[in-house]
C-alpha cells in the first residue's frame, strides 16, 4: 500500500505517504488510498487529530505523477481522474479534525497544495517548498487556488511562473509554515503538537473547523451571521461548561463530547 495508517493511544492518526521508489508521486493509486485513509480518520471517533507525513527521509512528495501526465491515456480519462485533487483538498477542509502537515522532506508541486490545505505545517530545517511544474512545461493549475489563498499575489506569481523553490525558513517568513524544527527534534515536535491538539475538546474543535471551512469565502456580514449561530450552538454543549469549570478548578478537563 502506498499509504501507511496508524492511530496512537492519544488519538493521533498518522497518515504517511509510503511510495519511496516514486518519491511519493501523487499517482491515482496513492491519491485513492490517501482519500480512503482520511475518510477512515474522519469516521473514527477515537481519532482527534491527523498527521499527514512521509516515510521518505528527504521527500514529503514530489507532486503529480509526470509519467501519467505524458501518457497516451485518452484525455477524457485523464480529466475524469483530476477530481481526486479537489476531493482531497475539500476532505481535509471538511474533516472536522485538525490536520498537521509534517514536512520532513521536500514539498513540491501538487504536494505544495496538499500542505497548504492542512491546518498547520511543521517543517524540518532544510526542506524545500515550491511548484516547479512550469520547468517541465506544465502549470500548477489545481493548486493555484490554494496558493492564492495563502500567499501574496506577487509572491504567488513568482513561485508559479519562475518555478524556483523556497526553503523552510523562507516559507515560515511567508507565513505558510508554523514552525521550522531541527532534524533531531522534528519527530518529537510533530508528535507533541499532535498530542496537544488531541487533548482539546473534539466537539468544539469540529465545530470550529467546520465553521472556518464554511465561512472562509463568505462576505464579512454573511460570515459574522453564520459564526454567531455557531457560537450560540456552542453555548449549549456540555464541553463548553466543562472547559470553563476545569479552568476555574485548575484541573484537566474531561471532555464529554456533547
Amino acid at each position: 500500500m502506498p499509504v501507511r495508517y496508524d492511530v496512537d493511544d492519544h488519538g493521533a492518526a498518522f497518515v504517511l505517504l509510503d511510495s519511496p521508489e516514486t518519491r511519493n508521486a501523487l499517482s491515482d493509486e496513492l491519491l485513492d488510498e490517501l482519500l480512503a485513509r482520511l475518510a477512515d480518520a474522519k469516521a473514527d471517533e477515537a481519532v482527534r487529530v491527523v498527521v499527514l507525513g512521509s516515510t521518505h527521509d528527504r521527500v514529503f512528495s514530489a507532486g503529480g505523477d509526470l509519467k501519467a501526465f505524458a501518457s497516451d491515456v485518452p484525455t477524457v480519462t485523464k480529466y475524469a481522474g483530476l477530481d481526486r485533487f479537489p476531493r482531497l483538498y475539500e476532505l481535509i477542509g471538511g474533516l472536522g479534525k485538525p490536520v498537521i502537515c509534517a514536512a520532513g522532506g521536500d514539498v513540491l508541486a501538487g504536494a505544495f497544495g496538499l500542505a497548504l490545505a492542512c491546518d498547520l505545517v511543521i517543517a524540518r530545517e532544510g526542506v524545500r517548498f515550491g511548484c516547479p511544474e512550469i520547468n517541465v512545461g506544465v502549470f500548477p493549475f489545481m493548486i493555484s487556488a490554494l496558493i492564492y489563498r495563502n500567499l501574496d499575489r506577487l509572491k504567488a506569481n513568482e513561485l508559479m511562473m519562475l518555478g524556483d523553490p523556497i526553503d523552510a525558513t523562507e516559507a515560515a517568513r511567508l507565513n505558510i509554515v508554523n514552525a521550522v524544527v531541527p532534524a533531531e527534534e522534528f519527530e518529537a515536535t510533530v508528535r507533541s503538537w499532535a498530542h496537544r491538539l488531541a487533548a482539546k475538546s473534539p466537539l468544539l474543535m469540529r465545530m470550529g473547523k467546520d465553521a472556518i471551512d464554511a465561512t472562509r469565502d463568505m462576505s464579512l456580514p454573511d460570515a459574522l451571521s453564520a459564526l454567531r449561530s455557531q457560537l450560540a450552538l456552542a453555548f449549549t454543549t456540555d464541553d463548553i461548561q466543562e472547559g470553563v469549570s476545569a479552568f476555574r478548578e485548575k484541573r484537566d478537563p474531561v471532555w464529554r463530547m456533547r
